[in-house]
């Protein structure tokens, strides 16, 4: 087996090589400075391929095996996901039914045309494109969040937001950078970080007397200003929340949403007198964020804490919420909730008297977070090879009414007639909070509507046209099945609120068995790393040490290329989960090979995110 550490450190070298000629080639540096560095690049992908055999596909310098299979551009390797996808064109561009008279826009179609089950980084990188969710910058691994996914976002917001208010937090923000001295002051928390802080070096022409760091997190931030309003037992607890963005500029693999080098989260940072208010208030959030992933997103998740090697560096204990991509067979952290302990405390001197002993005593803190990267999971767990399929809870627009059967032979009376009853509608259904978008656009015609919708996962496209206003009924379409049903006008409030109940019911139970069929229970090693391969997530005794977590990985990881280029990884301890699947017998044995320690606990593992 080739040295994994070094193939992974030579595949950073190489995503580093790539991202600077992508850099010269956007300044048009000249082709002399360009030159030497597509050689660097190309000994370097040499090398690698020497070490692990796998030849990597893609190049940055033009020449043969270079060029982009679908539009003759050379593409960096590692930043193929970094470039907009181009659009395949269709010869048969779709026109307004008998709509001759029209300004009708020769348009082309703009679905997939990769498949989820094929080719998922390029389904992926299709649907966050073409459903208009992001745009790529010229910074790699930086993106624009377009409104049809901020709306996420903000819906997100929304709702944590005031589930955290009930319970004593306000809001409040932060400066985003950070002193050196600040950010050494706890070393073992920012060590996990340090390869990822961004710093600022200059201004202007000017070097700066000493670097400032981006804020990869906030606890170095904020506590020193805890350490100043702490004075007294009275003056705890506090509750503090800030949205806000971080950076953490990492060369590995960007995905949008997935792992980017800037993303948005919230955080919340809180300060306590005792042990006991700080351990309720972990396992609250957490509760909140298993809440938002299954009965707002639609998306099952198994809560637990994380091992001794994963958890927070610096905090004391850490709990989670994982969700699994059956596509690719990964788990994903989805949110997370640290106890930090005293150690915080400690180092910044979040202190108070004792009431009773008069002794000084340490603050015990929380700090917890969900990300951006909760659009990508839906975009993973819910999308299909037509597109995005968006939770009724969470989506920007539940409900799309498409004009139908607006022909030519139809007269300016009875086309408006029909646009005056989706409005009509419309507003019936906004008054009773549904959200609802009517598509009048006359220039596209209803099937490009269909697709376009679709694509941008509208959970129920309702169709109203002459007939069905003669029947007084609508046909609405699913987004997550595609069946259609007619209902009636005259209860259309509550048959729209059934079926978006009833689609978010079956987009959770589909997810759910998806997962369940593709998690297993394993006593014996080789069984273990059969299941991984099988792109399965694995419950398993484990003792815990991280030691012996770390000899799992090493040893479960694969010389076969992973979904990201590089040697598939091994499986790592993804949570020990609170519900557990059995209690640990006297006779079970850790699931480590050669290991002598005794389990604790089933484990979940598998490879992730």
């Amino acid at each position: 087996m080739a040295d994994t550490a070094a193939a992974e450190k030579l595949k950073s070298q190489i995503d580093e090589q790539a991202e600077k000629i992508r850099q010269l080639k956007l300044q048009k540096s000249s082709k002399d400075v360009i030159d030497p560095e597509v050689k660097t690049l190309l000994d370097l992908k040499a090398e690698y391929k020497t070490l692990t055999g796998v030849d990597l596909a893609g190049g940055s310098d033009g020449k043969k095996g270079g060029k982009d299979k679908k539009g003759g551009k050379a593409v960096s390797n590692g930043e193929k996901k970094e470039e907009k996808p181009e659009t395949k064109k269709d010869a048969a561009a779709e026109v307004a039914d008998g709509a001759s008279g029209r300004d009708v826009k020769k348009i082309t179609r703009l679905g997939l045309e990769a498949k989820k089950e094929d080719n998922l980084p390029e389904w992926y990188s299709q649907v966050i494109t073409k459903a208009e969710m992001i745009e790529y910058y010229d910074v790699s691994g930086c993106y624009v969040l377009r409104p049809w996914s901020f709306s996420i976002w903000e819906s997100i917001q929304k709702w944590f937001d005031a589930e955290i208010k009930k319970i004593g937090f306000e809001n409040c923000y932060f400066p985003m950078f950070v002193s050196h001295s600040a950010l050494e002051t706890e070393k073992e928390h920012i060590a996990d970080f340090a390869p990822e802080v961004a710093w600022v070096t200059r201004s202007g022409q000017t070097e700066l007397a000493e670097p400032i760091a981006i804020r990869p997190t906030s606890e170095t931030v904020m506590y020193p200003s805890y350490s100043k309003w702490v004075q007294s037992h009275r003056d705890l607890p506090i509750k503090l929340n800030q949205w806000c963005n971080v950076v953490r500029w990492e060369f590995k693999h960007p995905q949008p949403f997935l792992r980017t080098r800037e993303f948005l989260w919230q955080e919340g940072h809180s300060a306590y007198a005792t042990f006991e208010e700080a351990e309720k208030e972990v396992h609250y959030i957490i509760d909140l964020y298993e809440n938002i992933y299954e009965n707002l997103l639609a998306i099952p998740v198994i809560k637990g804490k994380k091992t001794q090697k994963e958890k927070f560096a610096g905090g004391d204990f850490t709990t989670t919420v994982e969700a699994f991509v059956s596509a690719s067979g990964r788990g994903i952290q989805a949110a997370t909730s640290h106890y930090l302990g005293q150690n915080f405390s400690k180092m910044f001197n979040i202190s108070f008297e004792d009431p009773d002993t008069r002794e000084k005593r340490f603050a015990h803190q929380n700090s917890w977070a969900i990300t951006t990267r909760s659009i990508g999971i839906i975009v993973m767990v819910h999308g299909d090879n037509k597109g995005l399929v968006l939770p009724p809870r969470m989506a920007c627009y539940q409900v799309v009414i498409v004009p139908v059967g607006i022909t030519a032979q139809l007269g300016d009376d009875e086309r408006k007639q029909i646009i005056e009853k989706c409005e009509e509608l419309s507003s019936t259904l906004k008054k009773a909070g549904i959200r609802v978008m009517g598509d009048y656009r006359d220039n596209y015609s209803p099937g490009w509507k269909f697709n376009h919708w679709e694509l941008k996962g509208v959970p129920v496209r309702i169709e109203l046209g002459p007939r069905e206003i003669q029947q007084q009924e609508i046909v609405a379409v699913r987004r997550d099945t595609g069946a259609k049903s007619v209902l009636k006008l005259v209860d259309i409030v509550s048959s729209v609120r059934e079926l978006l109940e009833d689609i978010h019911k079956s987009m959770f139970a589909k997810a759910k068995k998806e997962r369940d069929q593709n998690l297993a229970t394993c006593f014996d090693f080789e069984d273990f790393c059969n299941k991984v391969d099988q792109k399965m997530i694995i419950l398993a005794p484990f003792c815990g040490d991280i030691p012996c977590e770390d000899n799992i990985k090493k040893l479960s990881a694969r010389e076969a290329v992973g979904e990201e280029g590089g040697p598939a990884m091994g499986a790592k301890g993804l949570c020990i989960p609170f519900n557990q699947p059995a209690p640990i017998k006297d006779t079970d044995k850790c699931i480590g090979p050669n290991c002598k320690g005794k389990p604790r606990y089933y484990t979940l593992f598998g490879r992730s995110y």
